[in-house]
């Protein structure tokens, strides 16, 4: 499966944005998801995965309230929604996608995820 973020730009403190992840070759439906960011001079860090169903969902404690993952299979695609952005919210955002066949699991390591994304960057400026 190939992944392609796209939805990054610049966006003032406070304001939103609406990362899409679009996949190809293969149907997103067998995949667990995440979003992952890079911030300069940082290591990658999960920001939110979704089970291959969608039934379940991992955000982490600071995104928790600011932000909805979510997956459309029909449109092969995943959707980050990000509210209140913080300066410390400007990274590279990246998908991920592990091939799966439970249902209702989730990954937040890195290494758990078999493709990635070219990612996109958000900067939140002030």
């Amino acid at each position: 499966v190939q992944l392609q973020a796209s939805g990054g730009g610049l966006v003032q403190a406070g304001g939103s944005l609406r990362l899409s992840c679009a996949a190809s070759g293969r149907s997103v439906s067998s995949y667990a998801l995440g979003w992952f960011r890079q911030a300069p001079g940082k290591e990658r860090e999960i920001v939110a995965a979704i089970s291959r169903t969608g039934g379940t969902i991992y955000y982490t404690a600071a995104e928790k309230g600011r932000s909805t993952i979510s997956r459309d299979d029909a449109e092969n695609t995943m959707y980050l929604q990000m509210s209140s952005l913080k300066l410390g919210d400007t990274a590279v955002y990246y998908c991920a996608a592990r091939s799966e066949n439970c249902g209702t699991c989730y990954y937040i390591r890195s290494d758990d995820y078999n493709y990635w994304g070219r990612g996109t960057l958000v900067t939140v400026s002030s």
